[in-house]
């Protein structure tokens, strides 16, 4: 037993050292903020294994369409020599066949065989955006979409002096009806809110069983491969990224209680800054974060820096590179650690859950905190809540009221590698947590834009959704004017009037 214990006591020893070294490199060098390539290389890798995969799920899906045919023709042969045989028998085997031929199409994500050149040119673009979602069969007619808030009044109303002038002679046929009710049922089948809260589908399978179809068991090479990435995701990827994460959530809070006990002072914005750089550089290295900055000469350094939401780790991705100031609710538990460790070291707006339905007070602080210019920029989520990252909803007004300086960022990430996206009201933070540690990667593209200031004449809204225009642009993603509340609660009882009021004009031919 001694000469075991001994024997398991060495083994342990010679495994362990090795791994615990690398661990402290890698976090090493992430304080630092230095990188020896291994995660691009890492990510580049993936990116061919992806594409083999596919490669494999095409031919299989070839060959299972090839032995269907052949089955069919064989039947079909079979029916001819039969005496008493009948049309029922292959209206069957058609009907059996329609729905593998619909699989295929479905999987044109995978094979990319169904889609029309000019919409492969545009799903590549920035940000891979289909405009439609995908759906081929629903075409809208814009003409029939109501759309909220003043912007949405003003289009109708533009829509309305073109169907006038189209229709000099208007006159009301309930037939008229049924175009209205056609862009009901389109709504229902797939509105343009609920789909923006839902995991982004990928055009191919990222070998993720939360993103697959049953592909990892279509053919033995691509077994092979699935469980292989399986044992290195959940045995080697994960227990490191958890000790990582760890020692990144301790060295944030040990540095930044020194850091407050510091005067206030220059010395202390600068230790503040280099700070939190390092600590979040660690605790990004946790999620095999590979992060692209570009326009850097347009990164903020005070003001208001606003930014499209998918999830709590954009913080992470931009504070990566700049220090920031944060405003947003109180948490508690993981979040609520971090709240509190950030709080010591430098200036942050938390509010209660009563006092953040305060506008007022929210605006007040606001405008405090920008307008001393010894402070960081302060970062701003206008949406107000996460978006799944093909799309950019609604701006709330707030900080577009203030006055000042706006800093857009437009934040992009590679759902092929793990999908960022936080459905936080299906998951609690610490099973997307958990779903970040076991995904392959996180990679995003950030874009600083050029800084953006409210015209003499222009409204709040109208500066808002000037800048969310510019961010959706920038990032390919769709700009929508629905409020991304809408998640959690019912659409307001004045736009169900205001849109009821809109429909019976155009019925009337008003």
């Amino acid at each position: 037993m001694v000469l075991l214990a001994t024997i398991s006591s060495v083994l342990s020893m010679i495994t362990l050292a090795p791994i615990i070294s690398m661990l402290f490199f890698v976090i090493f060098l992430a304080s630092i903020g230095k990188s020896l390539g291994v995660r691009r290389m890492y990510v580049n890798l993936l990116v061919k294994i992806f594409e083999y995969g596919r490669q494999n799920i095409e031919t299989a899906r070839k060959q299972q369409h090839a032995n269907l045919n052949i089955s069919d023709n064989d039947d079909s042969a079979l029916d001819g020599k039969l005496p008493h045989a009948d049309d029922t028998g292959s209206s069957n085997n058609n009907d059996n066949a329609v729905p593998a031929e619909a699989e295929i199409k479905t999987n044109g994500d995978i094979n990319n065989r169904t889609t029309k050149p000019h919409q492969q040119q545009q799903a590549h673009q920035n940000g891979n955006v289909v405009t439609n979602g995908g759906n081929t069969v629903i075409s809208r007619v814009e003409s029939l979409i109501l759309l909220p808030e003043v912007d949405g009044a003003a289009r109708s109303k533009s829509r309305e002096s073109n169907y006038e002038e189209d229709h000099e002679s208007f006159e009301f046929k309930l037939s008229n009806c049924l175009d209205y009710v056609k862009s009901g049922m389109e709504a229902i089948i797939e509105d343009e809110v609920t789909s923006r809260f839902e995991a982004e589908e990928l055009k191919n399978w990222n070998l993720l069983t939360r993103t697959n179809r049953h592909y990892e068991f279509i053919s033995l090479r691509l077994t092979v491969i699935w469980v292989i990435g399986f044992f290195i995701r959940y045995v080697i990827l994960m227990p490191c990224r958890v000790f990582i994460c760890f020692v990144g959530v301790m060295w944030l809070t040990l540095c930044t209680a020194l850091v407050g006990c510091i005067p206030d002072g220059y010395t202390k914005r600068w230790m503040v800054r280099m700070v939190l750089i390092q600590c979040f550089g660690v605790l990004s290295s946790a999620l095999s974060s590979v992060v692209n900055y570009h326009n850097i000469e347009n990164r903020p350094l005070n003001g208001i820096c606003v930014a499209n939401h998918t999830s709590p780790i954009d913080v992470l991705m931009l504070m990566c590179d700049n220090c920031y100031s944060l405003i947003g609710q109180r948490h508690g538990g993981f979040l609520g650690v971090l709240q509190r460790a950030l709080a010591r070291a430098s200036p942050h707006i938390w509010f209660e859950r009563a006092e953040a339905k305060d506008r007022m007070a929210v605006a007040r602080r606001l405008k405090e905190h920008v307008s001393d210019p010894n402070n960081p920029p302060i970062l701003i989520f206008p949406e107000g809540t996460c978006i799944n990252n093909t799309s950019v909803m609604q701006f709330k007004k707030g900080s577009f009221e203030v006055g000042g300086v706006i800093y857009p960022v437009a934040i992009k990430y590679d759902a092929r590698f793990g999908d960022a996206f936080w459905n936080s009201s299906r998951y609690s933070m610490m099973q997307y947590l958990y779903m970040m540690m076991t995904s392959w990667a996180i990679v995003c593209d950030v874009w600083y834009l050029p800084p953006m200031t409210r015209g003499e004449n222009e409204s709040a809204i109208d500066f808002a959704n000037r800048v969310k225009s510019v961010i959706a642009k920038q990032g390919g993603l769709v700009d929508l004017v629905w409020d991304g509340q809408l998640k959690r609660m019912k659409p307001k009882k004045e736009w169900k009037e205001k849109q009821q009021e809109e429909f019976t004009k155009r019925l009337k031919g008003e």
